[in-house]
C-alpha cells in the first residue's frame, strides 16, 4: 500500500484548515464569544441629537449618560429619515429600499419566508421579546409573533397616543396588542412597555434572550405626567417644550429601570445593551393632528438636533444620523467610536455574537462591527446608502464624501425636474453648510455612479401576498 509522506499530509491538512478558517460560515463562527450573551437593544422614536444630556440637552438623562461613562459612543451611526425603514433594516441586515420600505407604512413590510433577526437568533436558542413599536405590518395576523418573536406587547402601528394607546384615526387606530390580541390597559405608555419589559426579563431562565424595546417616546403626541413635567427644569419654557423635556426624562428613566432588572436578575455582566432613535427629531405645528383626543398639548415644536442640518423626514445628516449607545462592561472599548455605522449592521454583528451562520445567502447590506466595538480592528471607510421617504432624494456616503440627489436619485423618471444635486465634504462639514456639487463634478460623476450600482437591489424583497 502506498504511503502519503507525513510532511505531504501535514500540508495537505493545513491548506485543509486554512481553507476552513477563510470560509465566510467559519469566519462567522470564530467571530462568536464563546458564551451568547443576551441583546437588548432600545429604540427612541424620533428623539434628536441634542435631545440628551450627553449631548449638551436641556434636561438630565442620568441613566443615558451612565451607558455613554461605561460604553462606545457611536458618534456615526446612520439610521433613514423615519421609522419603518430603520426598523425594518434592523431587524433584516438589508437596507430598508430591498423591500421597498421607505415611509411609515401599516402595510407588511416583509415576505413571509424572511429570516428576520429574531427567527435567526431563536434558531440558536435565543428566547426572543419586542416590547414597543412594530410597525411593519399593522394587523395583527402581520405582527411580530409571525416574524420571530416569541413574545410581542404594544403598537402594532404607530407611535399611539399616551395614554388611549390609539394610533391617529381610521383603520388601524386600534392597535395595543399583547401577542397580536388587542388589549385595553390603563397607564402611560412608556411605563407600560417598560414594565411588560421587566416582567419579561424576570421571567427569563438560563437561555440567552433578544429584547428589543422600541419605545414610543418621544413621539408625537405628548401628553406627560404632571409629576415628570414638574421635574423639567425652570429654563425649559413652554407647554409643549415642558412636556417634552418630560418625556425625555421618562424614557431615560424607564432605560434606568431596564438595566435594574437586569442587574437584580444577575444578568448585566452578560448583556449588551444598545441604545438608537429610528430617525432625527422633527418640527411640528400641531402636537396632536390626526391623533384622537387625548387632552395633548398643542402647539409648535422643534427639535434639537444642533449642531446637525436637517430634521426627520429629509437625508440630511439631522435627519439620519442619532445618538447611539453600545454597552458592555469589560467587553466594548470606552469612548467614542467615530467610525461609519449603520442600523443593518445590528443583524450581522449580534448573528456573530450569538453564533448563528445562515445557511443562504441573505444579501446582507450591514456588516458585522464588533471588532470595531471592541477596539480590535480600526474602523475602516465606508459606503452607506439611504433614501428619502418616497424615494424624494437618494443619499450616498462614500467615506467623508457626501452626496444628495434629490426627485427620485438614480431612479428619476425620464423628464422629471432635477432639483438641486448636494456634495459635501463631512470632515470638513460636517454641518452641511457648503455645497461643494458645482465646483466638483467628477466627484459628483464618481458618486453618482455609486449610487446607481448602490440602489440596483432596490424592491428586490417587496413583501407579495
Amino acid at each position: 500500500m502506498k504511503m502519503t509522506p507525513p510532511l505531504k499530509t501535514s500540508a495537505r491538512l493545513l491548506a485543509t484548515v486554512i481553507a476552513l478558517l477563510l470560509s465566510p460560515r467559519a469566519a462567522l463562527q470564530a467571530a462568536a464569544p464563546a458564551a451568547k450573551p443576551n441583546l437588548v437593544f432600545i429604540m427612541a422614536d424620533d428623539l434628536g441629537w441634542a435631545d440628551v444630556a450627553f449631548h449638551h440637552g436641556n434636561v438630565p438623562t442620568p441613566n443615558l449618560n451612565r451607558l455613554a461613562a461605561d460604553g462606545v459612543e457611536l458618534t456615526q451611526h446612520y439610521v433613514y429619515p423615519v421609522c419603518s425603514p430603520t426598523r425594518s433594516a434592523l431587524l433584516s441586515g438589508r437596507y430598508a429600499t430591498r423591500f421597498g420600505v421607505t415611509t411609515p407604512q401599516n402595510e407588511r413590510a416583509y415576505r413571509w419566508d424572511t429570516v428576520t433577526l429574531p427567527r435567526a437568533l431563536k434558531s440558536v436558542g435565543y428566547d426572543t421579546a419586542l416590547m414597543g413599536k412594530w410597525h411593519l405590518g399593522s394587523l395583527p395576523e402581520q405582527g411580530p409573533n409571525h416574524f420571530g418573536f416569541d413574545h410581542s406587547y404594544g403598537s402594532l402601528a404607530g407611535g399611539v397616543s399616551p395614554w388611549n394607546h390609539r394610533y391617529k384615526q381610521g383603520e388601524f387606530s386600534r392597535t395595543w396588542h399583547r401577542n397580536e390580541k388587542f388589549v385595553e390597559e390603563t397607564g402611560h405608555v412608556t411605563d407600560l412597555i417598560a414594565a411588560e419589559a421587566i416582567r419579561w426579563i424576570e421571567a427569563r431562565g438560563d437561555a440567552p434572550f433578544f429584547l428589543y424595546l422600541p419605545f414610543t417616546a418621544v413621539h408625537l403626541p405628548l401628553k406627560e405626567p404632571a409629576e415628570w413635567v414638574a421635574r423639567v427644569p425652570a429654563a425649559v419654557q413652554g407647554d409643549v417644550a415642558r412636556h417634552y423635556g418630560a418625556s425625555v426624562m421618562h424614557l431615560d428613566d424607564a432605560v434606568g429601570r431596564i438595566l435594574a432588572a437586569l442587574e437584580k436578575k444577575g444578568r448585566r455582566g452578560d448583556t449588551i445593551v444598545v441604545f438608537t432613535s429610528d430617525n432625527g427629531g422633527s418640527t411640528v405645528e400641531n402636537n396632536d393632528l390626526k391623533y384622537p383626543d387625548d387632552h395633548c398639548p398643542s402647539g409648535k415644536l422643534t427639535a434639537n438636533n444642533r449642531p446637525l442640518r436637517g430634521q426627520k423626514g429629509e437625508v440630511h445628516e439631522g435627519g439620519i444620523r442619532v445618538p447611539t449607545l453600545v454597552s458592555w462592561p469589560g467587553k466594548v472599548k470606552q469612548g467614542k467610536l467615530d467610525g461609519v455605522a449603520h442600523i443593518s449592521d445590528w443583524m450581522p454583528t449580534f448573528c456573530a455574537l450569538a453564533g448563528f451562520v445562515p445557511e443562504k445567502n441573505l444579501k446582507w447590506d450591514g456588516k458585522n462591527i464588533w471588532p470595531q466595538l471592541t477596539g480590535a480592528e480600526p474602523a475602516k471607510p465606508r459606503t452607506i446608502y439611504t433614501a428619502a421617504p418616497d424615494f424624494r432624494a437618494q443619499a450616498l456616503r462614500d467615506g467623508d464624501w457626501k452626496l444628495i440627489v434629490p426627485n427620485g436619485g438614480a431612479k428619476q423618471n425620464a423628464g422629471t425636474a432635477l432639483g438641486e444635486i448636494e456634495l459635501y465634504d463631512l470632515a470638513h462639514d460636517p454641518d452641511e453648510s457648503k455645497n461643494l456639487a458645482a465646483s466638483l463634478p467628477d466627484r459628483v460623476a464618481a458618486l453618482r455612479a455609486k449610487l446607481a450600482e448602490a440602489s440596483k437591489a432596490d424592491r428586490d424583497a417587496m413583501a407579495i401576498d
